[in-house]
Order: structure tokens, then sequence, then C-alpha cells
């Protein structure tokens, strides 16, 4: 699975903003570039397009920022990455029409979509409590 670095920064926005839900405090685009190693620039264009989507909200000013519409757990890595990537492309460009390409082609579609309703399976609150769970099974010597 090959995964873009604007969909995986937009990824990692998300878990960023989810992780802050309900705070009723926005996170600064410095916040999530610093942390991340994101261009800040790159960063804006990809929330102005969650935020054309729905997912996020900004809010101006000196205390401003972003945070989440919908709470973490109605928002799946699949919305996010369709959003951010559009639908899927075509699977295969082969131009053969043989009956063995098709067959191929047929199956390269039916892994997307396994694939797909995975990453549509897995919400970021599921995801920020993974990051709960990694960090409380740290040990520091």
């Amino acid at each position: 699975m090959k995964v873009s670095a604007k969909t995986e920064y937009a990824c990692l926005a998300m878990l960023e903003l989810a992780a802050h839900y309900g705070s009723n405090e926005p996170v600064r685009i410095r916040t999530i570039a610093d942390e991340h190693g994101i261009p800040s620039r790159f960063l804006v264009q990809i929330l102005l397009q969650l935020k054309g989507a729905g997912y996020v909200a900004s809010t101006r000013g000196a205390s401003g920022g972003y945070q989440l519409v919908k709470p973490p757990d109605e928002v799946s890595l699949g919305e996010v990455m369709t959003v951010i990537e559009g639908q899927d492309a075509e699977v295969s460009n082969t131009s053969s029409n043989s009956p063995t390409a098709r067959v191929l082609k047929e199956t390269w579609r039916e892994v997307a979509q396994v694939e797909y309703d995975t990453l549509r399976s897995i919400t970021f609150a599921e995801l920020v409590g993974r990051i709960h769970r990694q960090s409380e099974n740290m040990f520091y010597i």
C-alpha cells in the first residue's frame, strides 16, 4: 500500500486534533507542524482541504487554530484518505484485455476493496487509544 506524504500529513494532523478533541481549545498549525516535521505551508493547504470537506473548523486570532468538527470515533482513516487523494484511481493500467489480464485486474480490485474497507473501519478515536496504550507501555532506563 502506498500512502502519499500529503495523506500521511493529513492523518497526523487529524490524530493531533483527535487527541485534543473536547478541550475546546484549537490546536495551532505551528504545534502540529513542529511536532511532526510537516512544512507549515503544506499543512495549511491540507487543513483547508479537510475544512472544505467538513472534518475540521478553524478559529482565527491569537489563540486560533483548528479543531475537529466530528467526534474522532465518527471519522475513519479511509474517509480522510478519500478526501486527500480522491476516489481510487484505476487499479491496473494494462492495455491487455485478455482473460488472464481481466482476472488479474479483478483480483487487484478485490484486494483494493478489502484494503479500503479496513481503512474505513479504523477510526481516529481508536488510533488515539493505541497511542495512549503505547505511551503507557514505554519504559525508560
